[in-house]
């Protein structure tokens, strides 16, 4: 069985769009974070359905010491 190190958990800043500010921990420095926010939904069918928008924040290289800086991707969906 293979097992991955975890590295030392790091504070990220998001910049820009919805998510403009808001801190969080990543380790491994991912080169991209998704952040999720809930929709509204009129006249759902019955059973329920979820729906999100995806917002993608990519990684400030030029950045290299805490937190990191992750800018708002505006191309994203």
């Amino acid at each position: 069985m293979e097992t991955t190190e975890v590295k030392a958990w790091e504070t990220v800043v998001l910049d820009g769009g919805p998510a403009d500010g808001l801190r969080m921990k990543v380790s491994d420095r991912p080169r991209v974070v998704q952040v999720t926010f809930p929709c509204r939904i009129e006249a759902a069918p019955q059973g329920g359905v979820r729906a999100e928008a995806v917002y993608l924040y990519r990684r400030d290289y030029s950045v290299t010491t805490e937190p990191l800086r992750y800018g708002f991707d505006i191309a994203s969906p």
